[in-house]
């Protein structure tokens, strides 16, 4: 458990230099440079997410159940990821009316894909994982939402067709993840088989 929880200290630390000290981030990105910025910040988000897929896996070796999800949370799961994954696309395809409404979908697709998780999940683990996710994104969208006040961002309109192909990618690559990927890469089969 220790090393999923250095890598998520790692990971998620630096994810929340936005949240808790976007003055001292804009200090480094100026005198780095924004290419060696990005570069340091690369390799230590990599190695902290080596941390929490090695960590994690470590963890589920020697499961702590701490409560046991009743079948219909899978369900519910699965509708939660499919949304997660829209959610994910959102904050990729120009113009789309998802963005539009929700300005950050990709943190409220991290947010919803960890609630899911929580949901269908109740190992330490897992708990320790997912929770610290859905923690992260909670925290991560009031403050990106504090900025955009702040600043007076402006989104642009959505179009129809741009939602239409963001939901459209968004279910294929929920599908191709829940039915294929998972298992392989995870190691779980979120629909059994």
């Amino acid at each position: 458990m220790t090393i999923l929880i250095v890598g998520l200290l790692m990971f998620l630390g630096l994810h929340s230099l936005r949240i808790f000290a976007d003055g001292w981030r804009g200090a480094m990105l100026r005198r780095h440079g924004e290419t060696r910025w990005k570069g340091i910040y690369s390799l230590l988000s990599i190695a902290g997410f080596a941390l929490i897929v090695w960590g994690y896996g470590l963890a589920r070796q020697q499961p702590v159940v701490l409560w046991l999800p009743p079948l219909p949370m899978r369900h519910s799961a699965g509708l939660l990821t499919l949304i997660a994954f829209i959610f994910l696309l959102a904050a990729y395809v120009p113009r789309n009316g998802i963005k539009a409404r929700l300005h950050h979908p990709m943190i409220l697709g991290v947010k919803v894909w960890a609630l899911a998780h929580l949901l269908a999940n109740g190992n330490l683990a897992d708990v320790v994982l997912f929770g610290s996710f859905l923690l992260w994104s909670v925290l991560c969208f009031r403050a990106a939402r504090q900025r955009d006040r702040a600043h007076g961002t402006v989104y642009p309109a959505g179009s129809g067709a741009a939602t239409v192909a963001t939901i459209a990618a968004g279910t294929l690559a929920w599908a191709l993840f829940a039915f294929w990927l998972h298992g392989l890469l995870i190691g779980v089969r979120p629909f059994g088989g």
